[in-house]
């Protein structure tokens, strides 16, 4: 299996050619968002850079709001084929946005702040069309830079397996762990954002490049059955 790769935090024409040159899958747009993220981009700013996507790329709106109609309204006005509702929003709320979506697939953020983390992804599964692990900080929802309990993940991955939910690893990830990642892991897509940056928060094309190719040329392990 191949493993998909998705930039997040686009937010420059840029960053958009970087992430498309070196073949990623997806790309993420944040907008509406809670908490900090350098990344954020008002609505406007953020469909006049998804207009400039090909097809074949998938583009996901990132956000953080918490309201279903806020958040389907938002991907509307985005223009995106994937909503990833990444902040504290409950399972009733992404199952009213996956009803109204319009089609879109939905993935709902999980953050592996410990082994609870199983059952949280286990009762979201149902209500999403993929499960992502992210690293939290108190003023972070996303963006941290830190990785979190790779084995914890890695039960997540088995435990959904069974149910049919793919699993996407988010949180630290870039060039240099990405493979280590992958195997230890074994998830359906890997998504990053800070570890392929520069300085100044720009996307790097050397690192997105690097990212982006471990990811395709990865070997995923069989997924043990629970």
């Amino acid at each position: 299996m191949t493993v998909r790769a998705k930039i997040c935090g686009i937010r420059s024409e840029d960053d958009l050619r970087i992430a498309l040159a070196v073949g990623a899958d997806a790309i993420g747009f944040i907008s509406g968002i809670t908490h900090f993220s350098e990344d954020a981009l008002d609505a406007e700013r953020a469909a006049a850079l998804s207009r400039l996507a090909p097809p074949f790329v998938t583009r996901v709106l990132v956000t953080h709001l918490e309201d279903a109609a806020a958040i389907v309204d938002l991907a509307d006005r985005v223009g995106v084929e994937a909503i990833q509702v990444h902040g504290l929003a409950t399972i009733d709320t992404v199952r009213e946005v996956r009803k109204t979506a319009g089609g879109r697939k939905v993935i709902k953020a999980v953050h592996v702040t410990g082994p609870e983390a199983v059952d949280t992804a286990r009762q979201a599964a149902a209500d999403c069309d993929a499960v992502l692990l992210d690293s939290r900080t108190a003023d972070r929802l996303g963006g941290t830079g830190r990785t979190h309990d790779w084995s914890v993940s890695a039960a997540v991955v088995t435990a959904l397996h069974e149910l049919g939910c793919p699993v996407i690893l988010a949180g630290g990830l870039g060039p240099d762990n990405i493979a280590d990642a992958i195997a230890r892991v074994r998830p359906f897509a890997v998504d990053v954002n800070s570890g392929v940056e520069t300085a100044t928060g720009d996307k790097d094309p050397d690192a997105c490049a690097a990212f982006v190719a471990a990811a395709h040329g990865a070997v995923v392990p069989r997924v043990p059955r629970p």
